[in-house]
């Protein structure tokens, strides 16, 4: 099938010149800054859990079966979430799942839960972040590409590259700001206090979402059973070329190349920096990210996607490769820095695809398919991190996920040179 196959009659788009059109909606303003608290809350909340798990059981398996245990759920559901997506009300959709997100949270703050005289039961504590994982994947199943196919309903179509670009900014500075802090609460306030802390905020972000209206459910003209509306969301990425392509070559770059999971390890292991240095570790591609989307507002990378796409993945793996190596603190900030920034690039490029190219009733689905992509890369990325850390080691199991990232870059450019012939907007 050929390149522009499927695209909507409007490919490729005339963009907004105006670098702040999509902040000129006020329901996309309360959709950012609630996907901001959220990604705030959830990545505080992962990373004080992680690192007291890490404190408590010294193995880094155990961080990389977080990852396993919500990438199964997730991916089961996913494509059941994209069909219900299209044909539920997307934003009580979200609600709900919120509500399942905040009860998680008080299960972990009730498991953690300091008791005086009482030795710490390890298996128990074990047990039950396990099982708030598992449930948080089933939830995000469900919202997952919910909140995915809602973004395009809340801007007009020629501002959907200047609202991925600040949707990814406001997602990022989440990213920052989450791990950045993590770290300094666990120190100042403890895991209880900044469990509490997290709630709060998850209870904002389910106000904000409240004041986005209902939008319309889209009606496919065909009467399918489910199994056959999932298929032909599968056929649609499958059969679109760039959007395929740009799925698989992030899944791959991140699923073998990614360090977050095992973070704990190199902060307490081998760089020797503490909760503290973790919060930095973990902040440090995201401000690398949102630094390098700022100039994406005024110069987008969809103008050459392709070649920025691959630009991005191959900057990703070398960076990646030399904070594998590096045993210095500020130069594995660095690094760190440099895949956010890399990654970026690729993000943007990605998310553009993904509202440009789907028709309304099919997004939904085609976003729970780029989610199970995602969610290969980040929490069997984070198994795949944790598993290999165990038995090879830390630092070899990152050098052989730069290496393989830079493989998989070099054998989809082959595959794929025509694609840079493709425009996501006029010039």
């Amino acid at each position: 099938m050929g390149i522009f196959t499927s695209f909507p009659q409007n490919y490729p788009m005339k963009q907004s010149k105006d670098p702040y059109a999509a902040l000129r909606f006020p329901e996309f303003r309360y959709f950012i800054t609630a996907q901001f608290l959220f990604t705030v809350a959830i990545l505080v909340q992962e990373v004080v859990v992680s690192f007291y798990l890490y404190e408590i059981t010294h193995d880094p398996l155990s961080l990389g079966l977080i990852g396993l245990f919500e990438a199964v759920p997730y991916i089961s559901l996913a494509l059941f979430g994209g069909y219900f997506a299209d044909r539920r009300d997307k934003k009580r959709i979200i609600q709900v799942c919120y509500g399942i997100i905040v009860l998680c949270s008080f299960l972990l703050l009730w498991v953690t839960y300091p008791s005086d005289n009482q030795a710490i039961d390890i298996p128990k504590i074990k047990f039950v972040i396990y099982l708030t994982v598992f449930i948080l994947g089933l939830a995000r199943g469900f919202y997952g590409p919910s909140w995915s196919s809602l973004k395009p309903f809340l801007v007009p179509a020629e501002h959907y590259p200047n609202s991925a670009s600040w949707s990814s900014q406001f997602w990022q500075s989440g990213m920052i700001l989450g791990p950045a802090s993590a770290g300094f609460l666990y120190s100042w306030l403890g895991l209880t206090n900044t469990l509490i802390l997290v709630l709060v905020l998850l209870g904002i972000a389910f106000v904000l979402v409240s004041l986005i209206g209902k939008k319309p459910i889209q009606k496919s003209e065909t009467h399918q059973n489910i199994f056959q509306s999932l298929k032909e969301g599968i056929d649609f990425v499958r059969k679109n070329r760039i959007l395929f392509y740009a799925i698989l070559l992030d899944m791959f770059s991140v699923l073998f190349g990614g360090v977050i999971a095992i973070l704990p390890v190199f902060a307490k292991d081998i760089l020797h920096v503490g909760a503290e240095g973790l919060g930095i570790l973990r902040a440090a591609p995201g401000i690398g990210a949102v630094l390098t989307m700022l100039g994406t507002a005024y110069f987008p990378p969809t103008r050459k996607a392709w070649r920025n796409m691959l630009i991005g993945v191959t900057g990703f793996g070398i960076a990646t490769l030399i904070f594998a190596i590096s045993t210095n603190f500020w130069l594995s900030v660095a690094a760190l820095f440099l895949t956010g920034a890399f990654d970026s690039i690729s993000v943007i490029v990605r998310q553009t695809i993904l509202q440009v190219l789907p028709p309304d009733e099919m997004r939904g689905r085609v976003s729970g398919v780029n989610g199970i992509f995602v969610s290969c890369s980040n929490e069997l990325g984070a198994f795949e991190s944790g598993l290999a850390a165990k038995f090879f080691g830390a630092v070899p199991s990152v050098l052989f996920g730069g290496v393989m990232t830079l493989v998989f870059a070099t054998i989809i450019f082959f595959r794929s040179k025509e694609l840079f012939e493709v425009k996501l907007e006029k010039e």
